[in-house]
């Protein structure tokens, strides 16, 4: 959208004026408003920040756009002009199917607690989830209020669903607010424990978990430092991460994330690993998790912890068969938000299933 506004400004605005013409240029290219309105939203937003001196080029800026914006728009790579340089070369050949899920509103998926029924209205997907229109308020949704379904991406339903938890066994939920793989996981009759450090985000996992009436263990502490006793069947670690895979609902991620933020990330990705292992019985299953687009995160944080000792147990083909596109060679789990354009895309998520070193 920059290069779109180049050739129609003589010299460069203020930023706020910029970030306001873009705005504008977004409604008229990608969100179908009409032109009247976009023009009309810009040019009264600017007057009341006080710019009113740039209303009439946001005015005649954005008029021609509407007019001309196909013939303006000829020869850019609107695609890869989208996303920030750095990212697309880190994508790779999965680059320019990951974009397009840049230009679509995310819908909203629901996970059912077990026997409910799905309010009206909503599409079943292949892995369980119920979709419903983008827009669509949950707190208007019947059943809300009783419990009895939560909101979680489809691709983050899937990696409680790929641990495969059984009634009884005892398992222990990293980072774990705002709840929805705890519930999932509560849901089954396991033994959950939810550990989550941050005070403010263990409250809002709380209240979630007690609108769905689930009994669940909580644990407010660093999961770096804690362990439980005894130890525990499974780890379920969706760990702190650069949260590219979520753009369709926070673009800015895309934009205010360096470099050097997933080589940090990353570095604490391996720690909380290892924290899983002290934590497991001898035979005990961990099933790593990250909602990023970023190969540091995912498949290459498993390697190293290979190096350390862990042994990967890949997802089989009956496993990932409500999602085939997901399984990688490596019997990973991996989406992105070009998946599945037909029915609304998804959620960029990585999973891997680990044994614990010396398991």
């Amino acid at each position: 959208m920059t290069e779109l506004l180049g050739p129609l400004l003589r010299r460069e605005p203020p930023a706020p004026v910029r970030c306001a013409l873009l705005m504008g240029v977004a409604q008229l290219r990608h969100l179908n408003t009409p032109p009247h309105a976009a023009v009309a939203t810009i040019v009264s937003l600017l007057r009341r920040r006080g710019l009113t001196p740039f209303a009439g080029l946001a005015n005649a800026v954005l008029r021609r756009v509407a007019r001309e914006g196909d013939t303006l728009g000829e020869g850019l790579d609107e695609e890869r002009l989208d996303v920030p340089s750095w990212l697309w070369s880190a994508w790779g050949d999965r680059a320019r199917a990951i974009a397009a899920g840049l230009y679509r509103e995310a819908p909203l998926d629901l996970t059912l607690k077990p026997g409910a029924d799905a309010p009206p209205g909503g599409l079943l997907l292949p892995n369980g989830s119920v979709r419903y229109p983008a827009g669509t308020r949950v707190t208007d949704l019947p059943g809300y209020d009783e419990g009895q379904f939560w909101v979680q991406d489809a691709a983050a339903s899937m990696p409680a669903r790929l641990l495969n938890i059984q009634r009884g066994q005892r398992v222990v939920d990293l980072c774990a607010a705002p709840g929805g793989k705890t519930a999932q996981l509560a849901s089954t009759g396991a033994e959950v424990i939810a550990v989550e450090r941050e005070p403010a985000r263990a409250a809002r996992l709380e209240e979630n978990l007690s609108r769905l009436r689930l009994d669940v263990e909580m644990v407010v502490a660093d999961a770096a430092d804690w362990r439980p006793r005894p130890l525990a069947d499974a780890v379920l670690l969706d760990a702190p991460c650069s949260a590219t895979g979520t753009f369709r609902r926070h673009p800015d991620v895309l934009w205010i994330k360096r470099p050097r933020d997933v080589l940090a990330l990353a570095e604490g990705q391996d720690r909380l690993i290892d924290a899983a292992g002290e934590m497991l019985r001898p035979d005990g299953v961990l099933l790593y998790a990250v909602c990023s687009l970023q190969d540091e995160e995912g498949p290459q944080r498993v390697a190293a912890a290979v190096r350390r000792g862990w042994r990967v147990e890949p997802f089989s083909e009956s496993e990932l068969a409500a999602m085939p596109e997901a399984r990688t060679q490596e019997g990973f789990f991996r989406t992105h938000p070009g998946l599945w354009p037909e029915r609304g895309g998804m959620d960029g998520f990585f999973a891997a299933r680990l044994r614990r070193p010396g398991g």
